[in-house]
């Protein structure tokens, strides 16, 4: 046998542990715990007060289409909203202001719009966004009536809400007694880069992040995605967020990984009813979205890097090459990581016929962590929105 042949075998070994051992990834069932269904939902848990988190960026785009589903929360107890304005410069907090009805008849929650001024050095602007907007929405709270919010909902500006949304995470976080409720927000797949793009890095981060193994309580794995996260404010506290992930480039994994140490139980999912409205134009941006943090992932390590390229090489680049070549074990490979994918392409809507090319997708990622180390050491790593940090 050829050493290609051989490599063949390893490949496909590493696809049936993969498919077995790696806590299921590739399904997408993982949907909001008991509490959370729509018409649990429904059900009266008390309804605590909520502050909803809004760190914006240069996002007067986007809001039209986010903001007024925050706004339309159909949620039976007190919630508001506090948009943290992070330096734009495109009339960012204006555009929120003008959704929210300012100066006329208030439109849904309480809307309030601030700006914390240029971050403080080691923090990254996000994090720094959110801990103004925490600030905030516990002071409103305290003075409204002499209790903080139970829960925080910190949520990106380009995410979408169903009218229900608050009202089934709060119900799932009471009633499954959690800390931290995430939901992976179902991104915008219309163009085609983002249908050969976009299924394959909620895929990876599956792969790499199983829902299943972070929602046990006694499990090591922990993450979190940072488009969706309600919240308990005590467990905040008690974490000392985001104060104790201030420099972090990759904020959701590292909040939800503090959240479980300190203590907290915490949950993440697919979302129902949670949507990215930001569009992807080509493959530039959606390059850019991967690039900026995959060197981060591996800690800037360049030993971390070469096994990643190897490993993404041996799973995803050598079995359709040996199957080319007629190795029945490149061809099993390549079938068995075919068929993973195929439900994630279903959750997205997607053709099937996109599930045999994922070896190109994983070629493309692999380049784009190769291009992110390489920023990195040209002082250009982790640029998002015109702040890079090192």
């Amino acid at each position: 046998m050829t050493v290609l042949m051989w490599t063949a075998v390893f490949s496909l070994a590493a696809w049936l542990w993969l498919l077995l051992g790696q806590g299921f990834f590739w399904r997408t069932d993982v949907r909001l715990p008991p509490g959370g269904g729509p018409d649990e939902g429904r059900r009266d848990v008390g309804w605590p007060e909520v502050a909803v988190v809004v760190p914006a960026r240069d996002e007067a785009e986007v809001l039209p289409l986010s903001l007024p589903t925050l706004l339309a929360q159909d949620y039976p107890g007190r919630a508001r909203i506090v948009l943290v304005d992070d330096g734009s410069t495109d009339g960012t907090g204006e555009v929120a202001r003008k959704l929210a009805g300012a100066g006329d008849a208030p439109r849904g929650l309480p809307l309030t719009v601030h700006s914390p001024g240029e971050p403080a050095p080691g923090w990254t602007g996000k994090l720094w966004a959110v801990r103004h907007g925490m600030r905030v929405a516990r002071e409103e709270g305290r003075a409204a009536d002499g209790a903080e919010p139970e829960f925080l909902l910190l949520t990106d500006a380009d995410i979408a809400h169903a009218p229900d949304s608050l009202r089934r995470l709060v119900a799932a976080a009471r009633l499954s007694r959690l800390d931290l409720v995430s939901q992976m927000a179902r991104l915008r797949v219309v163009s085609g880069w983002e249908r050969l793009i976009v299924p394959a890095f909620v895929y990876f981060f599956a792969q790499l992040y199983p829902f299943r193994w972070i929602n046990r309580p006694s499990g090591r794995t922990a993450a979190a995605a940072g488009g969706c996260v309600l919240l308990r404010t005590e467990t905040a506290v008690r974490a000392g967020l985001p104060d104790s992930i201030r420099d972090a480039v990759i904020d959701d994994v590292t909040l939800g990984r503090t959240v479980k140490r300190a203590g907290g139980r915490i949950w993440l999912g697919l979302a129902e009813g949670v949507t990215s409205v930001r569009p992807y134009s080509g493959l530039r941006p959606l390059w850019r979205m991967v690039s900026r943090s995959a060197y981060a992932q591996l800690r800037n390590n360049p030993l971390l890097l070469l096994g990643t390229v190897a490993g993404l090489a041996l799973v995803y680049l050598v079995p359709p090459m040996a199957a080319c070549a007629g190795s029945p074990a490149g061809g099993a490979a390549w079938a068995l990581m075919t068929l993973t994918y195929v439900p994630m392409l279903r959750y997205y809507g997607q053709p099937l016929w996109l599930a045999p090319l994922l070896p190109v997708t994983a070629a493309l990622y692999l380049a784009m962590t190769v291009d992110s180390a390489v920023q990195h050491y040209r002082g250009r790593g982790a640029a998002w929105k015109g702040r890079t940090y090192s």
